[in-house]
């Protein structure tokens, strides 16, 4: 196997192709790492979730990273990593084209509303469904692929 850099064209393109990925984000000095589905349009991830950790460190850093990979086997895989931003989505008028557009891209998908709507306990208590919606403007993108010999 050999490892390959990815073009900018095929990185965007295994974005457009995928709907999980993992998100990471940091309070301070700790990061967090979490799953997370999405939809690739346009210079943007759209997704959506509910309050709780992933949320509220957003909103207070949104400097985050996105990994998102496909894999085969062993030696046949690519992944892309992606640096950007936070951009909430909220129920304002000046947001609201772009909230459509987010509940359009992610609703093609039967199941969209999974993970980030499925009922929670934080605490052995049900947390509050409250939808919040978000994208991440892709600042930076590399990907790697391996290849098979």
């Amino acid at each position: 196997m050999h490892i390959k850099d990815m073009s900018r064209e095929t990185s965007l393109s295994l974005l457009g192709h995928m709907r999980l990925g993992h998100i990471a984000c940091t309070r301070g000095l700790q990061p967090y790492v979490t799953p997370f589905s999405f939809a690739y349009h346009d210079g943007y991830l759209y997704s959506f979730g509910t309050v709780g950790k992933k949320i509220d460190w957003m909103r207070a850093n949104p400097l985050v990273s996105v990994e998102v990979e496909h894999i085969v086997s062993v030696d046949e895989w690519q992944t892309v990593v992606v640096a950007g931003h936070f951009e909430e989505l909220d129920d304002s008028p000046a947001t609201s084209e772009v909230r459509a557009v987010a509940h359009d891209l992610l609703a093609v998908n039967a199941d969209w509303w999974q993970p980030g709507y499925v009922k929670t306990l934080s605490s052995s208590q049900e947390r509050p469904l409250s939808p919040v919606y978000f994208r991440i403007a892709i600042d930076e993108i590399s990907g790697h692929e391996g290849v098979a010999d």
